[in-house]
């Protein structure tokens, strides 16, 4: 949505809402034609009702929306937000008694007389006011990210034969193949069992793409799998044993992931990598935990040199979107390019899929 759309939701929602503070005020004077009595009433209710109002509505819509009620936190929503109102309604109260002993408003509490029942009555009636206004900021919210929601997903379908021809490239990437058979070819000559060794692999790496990948998610062990097959593959085409460092740590469960989520950048880091001689120019580390895998991938390479473009691969707002679709913001991808070293760390849940 727009930001000029969103800022009209909240400049509406105070229009209404000062609008029926001074019918409030209309209704006061209607009773009261004293005008220093109607002015301190203006300034108490303007006072008694912006204070708590505007702090839990901005801290509703901004903090407690996207921190804990779009997480699902519900039981922590309604702590937080019952918490915030009453706190609010407490520094209302206090700064209502500071503009009182200032001078600057009428005490109608007959000099105090009536003491703590009234400031209790007050904390209460300004919690109720914050409450309604984060009831109706918590509205607001859900409502543009509903609709910022359906309109990716609408943007994403448009761009699903896009995205699903580019994942076919990556897949199949035709640079690949073609050195992979080549240098194959070139293997048989001299090792004929480690040719069919890399050829097995080659195999299994189009099995799984053609087989594998048409659900929503695969086997954790599945993706690990494809992923040592193409590093392998990769390998062929360069004599330096250490030129790629991979390695999984944690006990690979029977968890489910999306498929081909890590391969992307995989692949990038293998496009990009412009000197195949220098030792653990690729690292790729897999981080299995209870409730996440984590991928981190880097790759060294010579900023003066130009890198070989091929035709395969998925660009990375592709790869975000379809990130985004699948996760809905539940996943944590950072991109890092400085000093001749671009990494990406990229955490995906299990039980999203």
């Amino acid at each position: 949505m727009r930001k000029s759309f969103v800022l009209l939701f909240h400049i509406g929602f105070w229009l209404c809402y000062f609008l029926l503070v001074f019918i409030t005020l209309g209704l006061y004077y209607r009773s009261n034609h004293s005008v220093p009595l109607v002015m301190n009433a203006f300034k108490s209710i303007m006072l008694f009702a912006f204070i708590p109002s505007s702090i839990s509505y901005f801290t509703y819509y901004f903090l407690l929306f996207p921190r804990y009620l779009q997480q699902k936190k519900i039981l922590l929503s309604i702590v937080y937000g019952l918490l915030i109102s009453v706190g609010a309604a407490i520094i209302g109260y206090f700064l209502i008694r500071y503009f009182i002993e200032s001078g600057y408003l009428i005490d109608m509490d007959e000099g105090g007389k009536k003491g703590r029942s009234t400031a209790l009555t007050v904390i209460a009636v300004m919690t109720i006011i914050g409450l309604l206004c984060g009831i109706v900021a918590l509205v607001i919210k859900g409502f543009i990210t509903w609709f910022n929601e359906i309109k990716v997903k609408e943007e994403l379908k448009e761009k699903s034969h896009q995205m699903e021809m580019a994942l076919v490239k990556s897949q199949f990437d035709p640079h690949l193949l073609f050195n992979t058979i080549n240098n194959i070819d070139s293997l048989i000559l001299m090792d004929a069992v480690k040719a069919s060794e890399y050829l097995n692999k080659l195999s299994d790496i189009i099995r799984f793409v053609l087989y594998e990948t048409k659900g929503d998610a695969i086997p954790l062990s599945s993706e690990i799998e494809y992923i040592t097959k193409y590093i392998a593959l990769q390998k062929i085409r360069t004599a330096n044993e250490n030129y790629v460092q991979f390695s999984v740590n944690g006990t690979i469960s029977n968890k489910r992931v999306a498929p081909m989520v890590f391969i992307p950048f995989i692949e990038n880091a293998f496009k990009h990598s412009t000197n195949k001689k220098l030792e653990n120019a690729i690292t790729i580390n897999l981080h299995i935990k209870e409730d996440s895998v984590q991928l981190l991938c880097e790759n060294k390479y010579d900023s003066k040199q130009p890198v070989q473009q091929t035709s395969g691969g998925l660009g990375n707002q592709l790869i975000e979107k379809r990130l985004n679709l699948i996760y809905s913001g539940r996943h944590k991808l950072e991109i890092n390019n400085s000093d001749e070293l671009y990494s990406v760390n990229l955490t995906i849940p299990y039980d999203q899929i």
